[in-house]
């Protein structure tokens, strides 16, 4: 078994992240929990949320997150989401205009509005605006 503890995070536009890195903290189904060497192996849903991935002690990344699923083996993280934006590259105006955007749907709720789709992309966007306000 490798030493390194190696990530992976895709998802159906791209390769997000693929590194060597310390630790990753995946917010799973039924909480956060974090993933260091030598982990057991398992599988998870993963829940919109906070990716936290400590490539070093001094270098931390944060990817907002939504539905997928992780695999750890042999100190091997797969992450498979939805989507995963760093959180440098969230563009902010247009997560509060999402945010804005979901709020009026569930405020303004009638037959026509698909409540759970709304609610969705409210939790979508207020993750996005939390992982971002971490990188500044």
């Amino acid at each position: 078994m490798d030493k390194n503890l190696k990530l992976k995070i895709v998802t159906p536009f791209k390769d997000t992240f693929d590194g060597v890195v310390e630790s990753c903290t995946i917010p799973g189904s039924e909480g956060s929990f974090q993933v260091l060497t030598g982990h057991a192996s398992l599988l998870s849903l993963v829940e919109i949320g906070e990716l936290k991935v400590e490539k070093s002690k001094n270098e931390i990344k944060y990817f907002a997150t939504s539905g997928g699923f992780c695999e750890v083996n042999d100190n091997i993280i797969k992450i498979i989401v939805e989507s995963a934006e760093d959180s440098s590259d969230i563009d902010i105006l247009r997560a509060k205009k999402a945010k804005e955007r979901a709020e009026k749907r569930l405020k303004d709720s009638t037959d026509d509005v698909d409540y759970n789709r709304a609610k969705m992309a409210m939790a979508r966007a207020i993750n996005r605006i939390h992982i971002h306000n971490l990188s500044v």
